[in-house]
């Protein structure tokens, strides 16, 4: 996994919680990493796994509510380092179909081995898209979050359904959006 994404939740333990949670989770975790990462850097994913559940441990707060929270961390991250996937993008529908075919590609060139996610893509019928979530990591959550985070920016009323499809393992999932009036 990608060292953007570890530097990236650690910006958000210490802007969410504190330095003091932040350096407390690194050291209880016990990390192969030491906790010392770069964000061009590759890192095993379990380690990110860890330092979730080190937060849970310290704040009380479920391990999928700080993934989901961490997700939608991220998108206002990613609307700061690059405001051009948003700003070519009039609704948040438009980003979200956009995440393999512009998004991925994108990353990919900036990262090369990046091990990404896929995503399937369908509209059922006007103001519903479906999305189907695929990866061999357990990031669902992180997904979802994600998705919370893009629906907010564009501040839309759109309703998520989440339907597990990886028997609980958090590798697939359906994401079923409907906007509401």
């Amino acid at each position: 996994m990608k060292g953007i994404v570890f530097t990236t939740f650690i910006e958000m333990v210490e802007s969410k919680f504190s330095l003091e949670i932040a350096d407390k989770i690194i050291v209880e975790a016990d990390l192969p990493s030491g906790g010392s990462y770069t964000s061009v850097g590759t890192y095993d994913h379990g380690e990110i796994i860890q330092l979730v559940i080190k937060l849970h441990e310290q704040t009380g707060i479920p391990v999928t509510d700080l993934v989901r929270t961490f997700g939608e961390y991220m998108f206002g991250q990613l609307v700061e380092m690059y405001p051009q996937f948003v700003e070519m993008n009039a609704t948040a529908f438009d980003l979200l179909r956009n995440v393999d075919s512009y998004i991925h590609v994108e990353v990919r060139k900036l990262y090369p081995d990046a091990e990404l996610p896929g995503f399937e893509y369908e509209t059922p019928e006007p103001g519903t898209l479906k999305m189907v979530y695929r990866s061999s990591r357990p990031f669902a959550d992180l997904a979802e979050g994600l998705i919370s985070g893009c629906i907010g920016h564009y501040g839309e009323n759109i309703a998520v359904i989440r339907e597990d499809i990886s028997d609980g393992a958090g590798t697939g999932a359906c994401f079923t959006l409907k906007k509401r009036e």
